[in-house]
């Protein structure tokens, strides 16, 4: 995967629409590392938001706009990033007919490279994005002291009382897999069951500060480290990245709910 991958490489950029361009990583390989099998724990999506989207309409006039991509979390592939910005950068020189028309056509070029069905959303005005932040508490000022660098599910420690609460962290920080480029972020986590302590959750966040892994494969581990350290009745975890490459990537697991809100947080 890694050889085939523009990801880290001197790329030409094309202008002239090229769906050729895209490029899909299995999941299997990553899961299998994480010791899921066909039938996952947990279901969500993959929400992407890519702000560098132009083109020109019939009479060449270019167009802007920022687009939603829903990808289903059991979609056989995903799309690596660089690809995705390559082939959104392939419409800048080309006419296409509305802004409907090219939703559907990136809609039916993500959804044969990912084997799924993946919805777009276009949006030619900032009045069409929402900013909010993650419900809950904030745990990034727990009285506590990080030295584990190494993803550890051990820092994960519960309680005797029981609680339904959301907890969230905006100090978390990965690796890309391929060229080593860190990834900073932000990760609800909402729960009910033994209280979690929020020290030791917050240690457990920031392990993953040198953990080199693909944006949905962090979020999936930590879904499974929670799941088993501390045995939760249900859970969500929801992880919203900064933008690289003009390209946000926020994934969203869980036992019992379907989606997230949309809206990006203000750092995005």
């Amino acid at each position: 995967m890694t050889n085939e991958t523009p990801l880290g490489k001197a790329t030409d950029y094309a202008d002239r629409y090229d769906p050729d361009l895209l490029f899909a990583i299995p999941r299997a390989e990553s899961r299998a590392a994480l010791g899921l099998s066909a039938e996952l724990p947990f279901a969500g999506c993959d929400l992407w938001t890519a702000w560098e989207i132009t083109w020109l309409n019939p009479d060449g006039v270019p167009r802007i706009a920022s687009a939603a991509f829903d990808i289903p979390f059991d979609s056989p592939h995903l799309i690596e990033s660089k690809s995705l910005k390559l082939y959104l950068g392939s419409f800048a020189m080309t006419r296409v007919e509305s802004r409907s028309k090219l939703a559907d056509t990136i809609a039916k070029d993500l959804s044969a490279n990912t084997s799924s069905n993946v919805r777009v959303r276009l949006h030619e005005s900032s009045e069409d994005v929402t900013i909010g932040d993650f419900d809950g508490i904030c745990i990034d000022d727990a009285d506590t002291r990080c030295d584990t660098f190494d993803v550890d599910a051990g820092l994960l420690q519960v309680g005797e009382e029981h609680a339904t609460e959301t907890l969230h962290s905006h100090l978390l920080r990965s690796l890309c897999p391929v060229t080593d480029q860190p990834d900073l972020g932000s990760v609800l986590v909402k729960y009910a069951g033994r209280r979690i302590d929020p020290a030791g959750l917050l240690r457990y966040i920031v392990s993953f500060r040198q953990h080199n892994d693909f944006h949905e494969a962090c979020v999936e581990r930590m879904f499974l480290d929670i799941s088993e350290r501390c045995n939760p009745e249900k859970l969500t975890v929801y992880a919203r990245y900064q933008r690289r490459g003009g390209i946000d990537i926020n994934p969203f697991r869980s036992d019992f709910e379907s989606s997230p809100a949309p809206a990006r947080l203000p750092r995005q």
